[in-house]
């Protein structure tokens, strides 16, 4: 079990507050650092790309005034073995692990931690109502089955209520591409007698398509806990089902299903550090969605109804908690009017209902919203949108949200973007209802701003977007409390605030025919009554290449630095935590049309680091694979 904490040591800023008369001089800095850092760019999207999670309908990119970070296509399936090493690559984006594969990894958006990012998948909320706090684990999830990732930054509350003040991480799984069957197969083998194969198939035809996705993955792993040797396996299936089909011209009905059971080896210790006999986690994940759509003249009907359900079980010797159990059922209706040159209003309302169960603990809570969002193109180069929302909370009463957000495209090739937000945190059900609960905790508050600017080339594009996120009534463990009775501290409003502020930079550019270089740099200030968060680096980069040797020979070449981290206050003194470099490389070769192996090589300087205090990660890994679709 662990609790939320920030390290406890003073630190001074070494560069001035964002918003203050240095800004010239670190804009500069950052272009600089831009051309010279490392890390893999996101893949270049059209800017007639259609966000789905940037507004309440799908909208095109370029009508959006959200920072929305698209990965589709092949970009999500073959990048890396694990997910989180792609989405590490994104500007604003880092994780944390606490071992190897299928351990606990988080992401952190923006400086903010994963309490504050809100996961769903095929519209799905899979946020573990039982843990600690409401958040999803990123351990084991492979890019195997997946067809498009969307990174939503900043608060995005007044679309999806608590949970997204950092922003949403939107994924749809593999969906077919072309009418008629298809599909796609991988195998993969690796370091640490590690070994995954995926297969997809789908159906789609003038009326509807259904999609079935199965992966497994299989490791030896290593030890989680820095100074072991033994290694921590990990094995994981995972299944999803996809599928609509138009039942009348104006009716469409669809539903989805997500099935993931995963086993991990863990090691234990207690609150003092203190060595415990090792176990395993086992965790297995439903999740389940029906939808139908209705069209009635210019007004669109959705109503849908959402599952999940979660447990864990820790089969450790005296475990603290040896099971856990989480479910959420969501009901949403949401209709869309067409006004002609007054754009798109949307409005809607849900019902969700929470349980948990940590035994001898357990608790419930129920929430009802209504939310609606006006997208407004005032001229043929500005586009607006304003969504309101108002949560009624069965405990603690109501909270309305808003976002306004605007989108300019001064000229060709140019667009500026600004966004100004509300969010909310709810407390978690463990926050107030476990042993170590107060029932009477009220949500924490935000305030979300940001502007960037961004320019398309003939051969590339570049970027800049300036953030900034506080937050109030903070929720956190404190020593001190009395009001859970533990005799030790509870979860408690706690002093302060969080205020996470910073500069994002992206770039890409087409050398020539066969060459291509990529990069990003985000600078994150990122404190908390005066200390800088633990595990948020200030300084994250990435620069990359991508070259096609051949019409079938290409390789790609990519370095990330991390810079200005700090541990929790929880980790060992001796913890590695800080700043590191990690290169990688790739090679493909087409064999046919439809098949390609190759082969990639993780941490190829052999980086010895951390990302959480006390917890081992890989160090120089191979993986050889093959990838066919047909």
């Amino acid at each position: 079990m662990s609790f939320p904490t920030t390290d406890p040591m003073e630190t001074r800023s070494r560069i001035p507050a964002f918003w203050g008369h240095d800004m010239k001089y670190l804009a500069s800095c950052a272009l600089c650092a831009l051309a010279t850092a490392p890390a893999l760019a996101q893949e270049a999207f059209d800017l007639d790309t259609i966000t789905v999670s940037g507004n309440l309908v799908p909208q095109e990119i370029s009508r959006t005034g959200a920072s929305v970070e698209v990965i589709a296509g092949r970009e999500v399936e073959t990048s890396d073995t694990q997910l989180t090493d792609r989405l590490d690559r994104l500007p604003g984006v880092h994780t944390t692990g606490r071992g190897g594969f299928g351990a606990t990894s988080s992401i952190q958006l923006r400086g903010l931690p994963a309490r504050y990012v809100g996961v769903r998948i095929n519209g799905i909320d899979m946020a573990d109502p039982s843990g600690t706090q409401t958040q999803f684990n990123f351990g084991g999830l492979t890019g195997a089955g997946l067809g498009r990732i969307e990174v939503l930054k900043g608060s995005q509350s007044a679309l999806y209520g608590s949970e997204a003040i950092g922003g949403v991480i939107d994924i749809s799984t593999w969906r077919p591409e072309r009418d008629g069957i298809s599909g796609e197969a991988r195998a993969e083998a690796g370091s640490f007698h590690t070994y995954t194969g995926a297969l997809s198939l789908g159906y789609r035809g003038a009326r509807g398509e259904v999609a079935l996705s199965y992966n497994r993955v299989e490791s030896d792993g290593f030890s989680a806990r820095a100074g072991d040797t033994e290694d921590d396996g990990f094995e994981q299936d995972m299944f999803t089902l996809w599928g609509e089909f138009a039942a009348t011209d104006t009716l469409t009905l669809g539903g989805s299903v997500i099935y993931r059971d995963g086993t991990a080896d863990i090691d234990n210790q207690d609150f003092l550090g203190n060595i415990l006999p090792a176990g395993t986690n086992v965790s297995e994940e439903t999740g389940l969605r029906g939808f139908a759509r209705l069209q009635t003249g210019a007004v669109s009907h959705e109503l849908s109804y959402a599952y999940f359900d979660i447990e864990r079980r820790d089969t450790s010797p005296g475990a603290f908690t040896p099971r856990f159990t989480g479910e959420r059922d969501e009901i949403s209706y949401l209709a869309s009017a067409e006004l002609g040159g007054a754009g798109t209003l949307s409005g809607g309302l849900e019902y969700t209902e929470e349980r948990f169960t940590a035994l001898p603990t357990r608790g419930s809570n129920d929430n009802a919203a209504v939310t609606a969002e006006w997208l407004w193109p005032a001229t043929d180069t500005v586009d607006l949108s304003l969504a309101l929302r108002h949560d009624e909370d069965g405990d603690f009463g109501g909270k309305l949200t808003g976002r306004a957000a605007a989108i300019w495209r001064p000229a060709d090739g140019w667009a500026v973007r600004a966004v100004a937000g509300t969010g909310f945190r709810a407390p978690s059900l463990f926050e107030r209802f476990s042993a170590f609960g107060d029932p009477n905790l009220k949500p924490e508050d935000s305030e979300s701003y940001e502007i960037g600017i961004e320019r398309e080339f003939a051969n590339g594009r570049i970027e800049a977007t300036l953030f900034h996120i506080t937050i109030d009534d903070l929720i956190g463990f404190d020593p001190n409390a009395t009001a859970c009775g533990s005799g030790f501290g509870c979860f408690n409003q706690v002093s302060g605030k969080t205020t996470s502020e910073g500069l994002e930079l992206a770039a890409e550019a087409a050398i020539n025919a066969q060459l291509s270089v990529f990069g990003n740099y985000t600078y994150t200030e990122a404190r908390n009554g005066g200390r800088q968060l633990t595990l948020t680096p200030r300084h994250d980069a990435v620069i990359g290449f991508a070259a096609d040797f051949t019409d079938r020979l290409s390789g790609t070449l990519d370095m990330r630095r991390v810079a200005d981290v700090r541990a929790s206050a929880f980790a060992p003194a001796n913890n590695k935590v800080g700043d590191y470099t990690l290169v990688g490389a790739g090679l493909s070769r087409a064999i046919t049309d439809s098949a390609t192996a190759y082969i990639r090589v993780e941490n190829l300087f052999d980086e010895d680091y951390e990302t959480a205090g006390g917890f081992n990660t890989s160090g120089r890994a191979a993986f050889v694979g093959l990838r066919a679709s047909f």
